[in-house]
């Protein structure tokens, strides 16, 4: 996660907690990510030189308008518009979530399979996280085929990778060392 997303994050939660508006602020702050990953010609807006900042800036307050969103979530993207950092969105709500999830005691954990697994797989591994870290985990699910099998999962910094791409990485490695 870069810097700039984790100042732009602490800036918006410190304004989110001082309003009581937090929950708030992370709804619109995530669904105005999410516009900017499922439309393309949003993203074409703000790529495209031919595009003037004040037609930017009209594309983010309707936006804004469409997620209902306050005033203050408003004016962080539109200040990202400005700043040409509108493709910072989606890090930016993540490392907010990140934040809120901090402060509550939560931690997320994002867990990439080579196949949907059921349910109650997820519910076992946070409870298995849980007693590791001693906080409770949100666990987010990938699917990655080219993991072949096994799990990865990545907690904060922390890798745990279980994959069997990973131990036939470390099998060549040891064979390749035995030379």
């Amino acid at each position: 996660m870069s810097a700039v997303a984790r100042r732009y994050a602490k800036a918006l939660y410190d304004i989110a907690k001082e309003e009581s508006s937090v929950e708030r602020t992370q709804r619109e702050l995530v669904a105005a990510a999410d516009a900017w990953d499922t439309s393309p010609e949003l993203r074409g807006v703000f790529e495209n030189p031919a595009f003037s900042p004040e037609q930017r800036k009209s594309v983010v307050v309707a936006i804004a308008q469409r997620i209902g969103a306050s005033r203050t979530v408003t004016n962080v993207l539109s200040m990202l518009a400005d700043r040409r950092r509108m493709r910072n969105v989606r890090e930016i709500a993540d490392a907010f979530v990140g934040k809120v999830e901090a402060a509550s005691g939560r931690v997320r954990a994002e867990v990439t399979t080579a196949a949907a697994l059921p349910d109650a797989y997820y519910v076992e591994l946070a409870k298995v996280l849980k007693g590791a870290i001693g906080r409770d985990v949100t666990i987010t699910k990938k699917v990655d085929p080219s993991i072949i099998g096994g799990v990865v999962t990545r907690v904060g910094d922390t890798v745990f990778d279980g994959s069997i791409t990973n131990r036939l990485q470390d099998i060549k490695n040891q064979l390749l060392s035995t030379r």
